[in-house]
């Protein structure tokens, strides 16, 4: 009788209350219309739907390529609903494919969840295969509000749509967290995305060496970067030495503004990363305004950093960095 009823739920939805999208609840213990995400997501209408997830541990693979999904929890926090899964790099024949969950559509919608990759938490971290991705998300327009990633090396992957070769052209993918809390240890946030991080809490964990971003900006007319504002980054005790950042690509670009950083963060800030026996600091865009706590330091800071003016940074605003000709702004949506 399910697969009968929940085609009508969606017409109903759609055409009856007015909605622009359709409204399903996936429960693990079957009492919604779907028991898993992914089924959700395979039978959504061209609209888009608003998936409702209660209570639970979601152990899939997810791939959303439609857009206009969004993904609400409905527990009391985002520690009540959890995606999960557990690839790596090594075992899922590289780091973009070990992605527990990897969204490709644009205008996506996540809030009051976890997405986490669980492969490195009783296993050692070896030099080669252990990457393991929570979420690789290439989608424009993608919206992240009160999420937990979890993982160790590679947790996030917020990357842009692609590009036709190291040299361009690349395609923007716009995406903004806010209120989020993202942890891991070795370059743990990733990717060409041009992505803002509004009010989140980068926690590093455990490791001799620790790298926050490796953004990845392959050349100085590429839009993309990250900015962090009014965040907080923090540690577990055994991380030892925590960068900034180090330059995946040549042209890595990442500012923090308005944060707070802990004493785990090392006075240099930045970390060098040879590409081809070309240094990349003197190519990357690594800048600072108004750090506070033990770990600002701008006096030490590596030289191919920048401290920014209040005009400049003024000018990395949600509103002007995530703007494009359609006039998006990712604060309004919910």
């Amino acid at each position: 009788m399910r697969t009968l009823r929940l085609p009508i739920l969606f017409l109903l939805v759609c055409t009856c209350t007015g909605a622009r999208v359709a409204k399903v609840t996936v429960a693990a213990d079957g009492t919604g219309d779907f028991k898993s995400i992914q089924a959700a997501v395979d039978a959504a209408p061209v609209d888009g739907v608003v998936i409702r997830i209660r209570p639970g541990i979601y152990r899939e693979l997810i791939v959303i390529n439609k857009n206009h999904v969004q993904l609400r929890g409905t527990g009391s926090d985002p520690t009540q609903v959890v995606l999960s899964y557990d690839l790596s790099s090594g075992t899922a024949g590289g780091t973009g494919k070990s992605a527990s969950t990897r969204i490709t559509g644009d205008d996506f919608y996540a809030e009051n969840l976890t997405f986490e990759n669980t492969f490195s938490r009783n296993k050692p971290l070896t030099r080669e295969g252990s990457q393991a991705v929570a979420l690789r998300v290439t989608g424009d327009r993608a919206v992240f509000r009160h999420v937990r990633f979890l993982g160790y090396q590679d947790t996030l992957y917020a990357d842009g749509k692609g590009c036709d070769s190291e040299q361009g052209p690349c395609r923007p993918a716009r995406q903004y967290f806010t209120d989020c809390y993202i942890e891991g240890n070795v370059d743990f946030i990733f990717g060409d995305a041009l992505a803002f991080f509004d009010r989140c809490e980068i926690h590093s964990l455990a490791h001799s060496t620790v790298y926050i971003t490796a953004q990845s900006k392959r050349y100085e007319g590429e839009r993309s970067g990250y900015v962090f504002d009014r965040c907080r980054l923090t540690a577990e005790p055994g991380a030892e030495r925590v960068y900034l950042g180090r330059p995946w690509r040549s042209h890595g670009s990442v500012a923090f503004l308005n944060t707070y950083m802990g004493p785990q963060i090392v006075p240099a800030g930045w970390m060098e990363w040879v590409h081809n026996e070309i240094p990349s600091l003197p190519t990357v865009s690594y800048s600072e305004y108004n750090s506070s706590g033990p770990g600002a330091n701008p006096g030490a800071r590596d030289s191919h950093s920048r401290q920014l003016t209040a005009a400049e940074a003024g000018r990395l605003g949600v509103r002007r960095f995530l703007a494009d000709d359609d006039g998006w702004n990712p604060t309004r949506v919910r």
